[in-house]
């Protein structure tokens, strides 16, 4: 097993900084949307339930899009 550490650029480490902090605020904004969608279930208004149920969806995708532009960056530098 290597001890060694991988050596990574200064650009490539700000873009992986950069990728996992746009993913984790998507998935902070998912979760919102889910708790919003829930909360306009309870209420009875399906309409306004479903309009944030769209938007967790897009703001999940975008964050699966902001991870595996990281995960790309990972393989490469193996």
């Amino acid at each position: 097993m290597k001890n060694e550490k991988t050596v990574i650029s200064p650009a490539d480490n700000q873009k992986g900084i950069d990728n996992h902090k746009k993913a984790a605020a998507h998935h902070e904004q998912a979760a919102k949307s889910h708790h919003e969608a829930a909360k306009q279930h309870e209420s009875g208004d399906h309409e306004k339930a479903s309009e944030a149920t769209v938007k967790a969806h897009g703001h999940h995708a975008l964050a699966g899009e902001h991870q595996r532009e990281d995960v790309k960056q990972h393989a490469m530098n193996k």
